[in-house]
């Protein structure tokens, strides 16, 4: 949110970063697929090692969807209280409940996530920011690739500061994507922060 300290221009919709990366995701395989391939190749089979562990996940539930994200955290050490989204519920309710930020503060955004049945590659949360209907940042936080296991995972981003300033103060509509390399939906939400001087206004 660092752009808006500066100046608050409109953010191009077809800027997307693909473009800039020139990148192509890999074929999608099952995870027995996987699990089968090149096992005389040591450095595959160590890596394979790293997103399942010792061997093939069970699958307690196979109506499951293979990425669950449950809840989003802004970590920020000088709220006066934590600011969680519960992410597991009614989805529409947190636009209502709109979040205070302070100006200035500095902040990280920490999502909970389980990956249920096959491995997922190059997840990634995108949010794009809008004020006053015109969306003036977009933020893409690389989350990595996972394989399936019984415990959720955790990705904490790199400290950001929240804008500053007069001109940056109001009411921001943050819609949230958490998605991967195939453009899979995993969950989309939106959610409302106010930009203020202080914590209690």
């Amino acid at each position: 949110m660092t752009e808006l300290e500066h100046n608050e221009k409109p953010v191009d919709d077809e800027e997307e970063e693909e473009r800039a990366l020139n990148y192509k995701p890999p074929a999608q395989k099952s995870l027995a697929e996987i699990v089968e391939l090149d096992q005389d190749d040591e450095s595959l089979a160590k890596y394979k090692k790293t997103l399942l562990g010792e061997g093939l996940p069970l699958v307690a539930d196979p109506n499951l969807p293979n990425v669950s994200v449950t809840r989003m955290t802004l970590v920020c050490e000088e709220a006066p209280e934590p600011i969680t989204m519960d992410l597991t519920g009614d989805l529409k309710a947190l636009k209502n409940n709109k979040i205070v930020l302070k100006e200035g503060v500095p902040y990280k955004v920490k999502i909970h996530f389980k990956v249920n049945k096959e491995i997922v590659s190059g997840l990634k949360y995108v949010a794009n920011t809008y004020r006053k209907g015109i969306k003036v940042e977009k933020s893409v936080f690389m989350v990595g690739s996972y394989g399936p296991r019984s415990e959720e995972y955790e990705f904490v981003s790199t400290s950001e500061d929240a804008p500053k300033g007069l001109a940056a103060r109001g009411t921001y509509t943050v819609k949230s994507i958490f998605t991967d390399d195939d453009k899979a939906n995993h969950l989309s939400w939106e959610w409302v922060f106010s930009l203020k001087k202080e914590w209690k206004e």
